[in-house]
């Protein structure tokens, strides 16, 4: 088994992010300035020579719209793509939709925090969200059961990990170079996993928009080295 290369790149700048809103399972387009972040990805990626053989992604409209621009300016538009729902946000339940500061201020701020910080903080629930994903033609054929009504940090990575073990791994372990494109939390998750990070030092990991992060990974796809590369606005 070779050695491989692991890119994690968050989304560009959604209009949710924008509006300093919970966003988690709606679908929200890109801005201007998010395209503009997927593109420099694409470039900085080029410029460094990290050119992927096999892209993983969401199927949420930001993920798979910073893919079409990072593969156009790779030149590698015919790059295969999987999208998968397990590789969507967190979901934040009853408070997507709402503004963070106009939350903390309603719920307060240290109880906020906590559901958007740590590992295994639970928003409140939206009863209903499973049904209504359930018309949305992306997840028609998932199991109601395994649609959320809200989730943690700790169950969002256990939603993505069979995605990871059964879909990318195999890819890491062959020596590909894999690139993952994905969400804030998602990508919290996954980099806590790959750094063994404790789960009390995740109130400080923060994932920016369009800042691909690089992971050298050994034959056993173990990490060996990470680092971030630098974007020049």
């Amino acid at each position: 088994m070779a050695p491989s290369t692991l890119i994690l790149l968050r989304h560009g700048e959604s209009q949710w992010n924008r509006e300093n809103r919970f966003t988690g399972w709606t679908d929200v387009p890109l801005t201007d300035r998010g395209r503009q972040e997927a593109d420099r990805a694409g470039d900085v990626l080029r410029d460094a020579g990290l050119l992927p053989d096999r892209v993983f992604t969401s199927v949420m409209t930001r993920c798979v719209h910073t893919v079409w621009r990072v593969l156009d300016r790779l030149g590698r538009s015919w790059t295969p793509v999987d999208k998968h729902w397990r590789l969507n946000e967190r979901h934040y339940g009853a408070l997507q939709g709402l503004n963070k500061e106009a939350a903390a201020r309603m719920m307060g701020a240290e109880t906020v925090r906590l559901w958007r910080k740590s590992f295994s903080g639970i928003p409140p629930a939206d009863a209903g969200a499973p049904a209504q994903l359930r018309r949305d033609p992306r997840y028609s054929r998932v199991a109601l059961a395994d649609l959320p009504a809200t989730e943690s940090l700790e169950m969002t990575l256990r939603r993505v990990m069979p995605y990871w073990q059964h879909a990318v791994m195999p890819q890491i372990l062959c020596g590909s170079t894999v690139l993952v494109v994905a969400h804030g939390n998602t990508l919290r998750a996954l980099a806590a996993f790959l750094d063994g990070m404790p789960h009390d030092s995740l109130a400080q990991l923060h994932i920016p928009t369009g800042v691909p992060a690089v992971y050298q990974m050994d034959a056993a796809a173990q990490v060996v080295s990470r680092y971030v590369l630098n974007i020049k606005k």
